[in-house]
This record gives structure tokens, sequence and C-alpha cells, in this order.
């Protein structure tokens, strides 16, 4: 009887880790401070050779601040379905502003964006909102 061969995984989830940890400007040692593990097994598992367990992907998808989910691509979550849902309610001007928004985070720790937050969130009590001007009717002649 002939082994059975393993079948490679379709996803390689060591270069789905290093894109989003890439993504938001980490190091392995980042990762290896907030998980506790070692900078050389992480090196291991982004190089395809070692593959981690499930409770491991979510230490380091916490430590990115991504679902775990994130790692599987074209696994759908009802995040995402709320996330798409949410993406056709904005306006052009609204989706530009959030990438703006999402550009310039990259660089903030947790504590300068909840007071970015903080600072959004009053300034909305404060100012008004814009009031739209009705459309001009011209006359046709």
């Amino acid at each position: 009887m002939e082994p059975v061969p393993k079948e490679k995984p379709k996803v390689n989830i060591g270069e789905v880790i290093r894109s989003y940890r890439g993504q938001r400007g980490l190091s392995q040692g980042d990762i290896e401070r907030r998980t506790g593990l070692l900078r050389c097994y992480l090196s291991r598992v982004e190089n395809g050779h070692t593959v981690p367990s499930l409770e491991t992907l979510a230490k380091i998808a916490e430590a990115m601040e991504i679902a775990l989910a994130d790692f599987f691509p074209g696994a759908e979550t009802p995040r995402d379905r709320d996330t798409q849902k949410m993406l056709g309610e904005l306006s052009e001007d609204e989706i530009r502003f959030l990438s703006e928004i999402k550009k310039y985070s990259t660089t903030l720790s947790d504590g300068d964006k909840r007071l970015v937050l903080a600072m959004i969130r009053k300034m909305a009590t404060i100012i008004p909102p814009p009031t739209r001007k009705p459309a001009v009717r011209r006359a046709a002649y």
C-alpha cells in the first residue's frame, strides 16, 4: 500500500501573515513582544517551514488587530458583509476622508488613535452639521 501524498495547503499562511504584518508596519520583533512567540518561530511560519496551530494564528491575528478569518482569503464573514454594506452607504467624499485617516493612523499608537477619535466626537457635538444648499434651477429660455 502506497502512502497517500500530502496535499499542500491552498493558502500559504506564512505569506499571508507576512503581508498583513508588512501592511501594518510591524516587525517580527513587534509580534514576538505582543504574543510571546519567538521571532525564529515566526520566521519559520512566514517562510512556510512550520504550520501554526489555530490557537497560535489567533494570537498572531490579535497582535495585528485583525480577525482570524482575515488569514483565509475568500472566506466571507458576517464582518465582510457588514463592511461591504457600510461602504455602499458612503459617498465618495466620505470614502476619501476615511482613506486619508487610515493612511495616517498606521503611524499612531493606540492611545493617540483614541485621542483623535475623542477629538472627532467632541467636534461633532460642537460644530453644526453642514446644510445642503438647494439646487438653483435656471429658467429655460
